[in-house]
């Protein structure tokens, strides 16, 4: 296996790792919001790659979807991550601004944004295309931390010298927004992950 893979995943080993050590489970979270969009077909967009924790467990459950982030060095690692376990076939990886989403309007009948909208400059302007590129049928799954979980995200980022920026709209008033565009929402929570199932 080449360098740069093993390399990576070893850094991926190490940051659940350092997640676990203050109680907080990577892969049994996305899990968590996977089971509760359940059931979900079609094409599914993850907006938000990140280091692709929440990619590596949608490919592992068998889906294949578009992931699209704005930053190409984080997408850069969960592309590896993916290739390591073979999964990067089933992920079709895209850069581009969530303010202004590349994709044709009705694209998706599924779009996962997990753990992004606290980093959104302007979260009501993501939500509206959301709303776009969303299919009349198709449904919005929005996670974002609890306060616990929040409380766990400060400590690590303090450990490693850094503060984690958290915008000033939350999922509350999300909900809020979506609700007066005539979604219908469902709300769900485990203790560090709180869920937002809009249709």
């Amino acid at each position: 296996m080449e360098k740069p893979l093993i390399e990576n995943h070893k850094k991926y080993l190490e940051r659940k790792s350092l997640y676990k050590s203050f109680g907080y489970d990577i892969d049994k979270e996305r899990a968590f919001v996977i089971e509760k969009a359940r059931p979900f077909s079609g094409k599914i967009l993850e907006a938000g790659t990140g280091k692709g924790h929440f990619a590596l467990v949608l490919a592992k459950a068998g889906y294949r979807f578009t992931t699209s982030d704005i930053s190409k060095t984080e997408q850069a690692f969960a592309k590896l991550n993916l290739k390591y376990y073979g999964l990067d076939k089933q992920v079709k990886f895209c850069i581009g601004n969530g303010e202004k989403l590349s994709f044709k309007d009705k694209s998706f009948d599924v779009i996962f944004s997990v753990n992004t909208l606290h980093h959104l400059k302007d979260p009501y302007k993501v939500m509206d295309e959301f709303r776009r590129v969303l299919s009349p049928a198709g449904k919005i799954v929005l996670s974002d931390f609890t306060k616990d979980g929040f409380r766990i995200m400060d400590k690590i980022h303090a450990l490693e010298g850094m503060s984690h920026e958290v915008g000033k709209t939350g999922l509350p008033d999300i909900r809020r927004y979506l609700l007066n565009k005539g979604f219908r929402i469902q709300n769900d929570k485990s203790r560090f992950q709180e869920i937002l199932i809009v249709s």
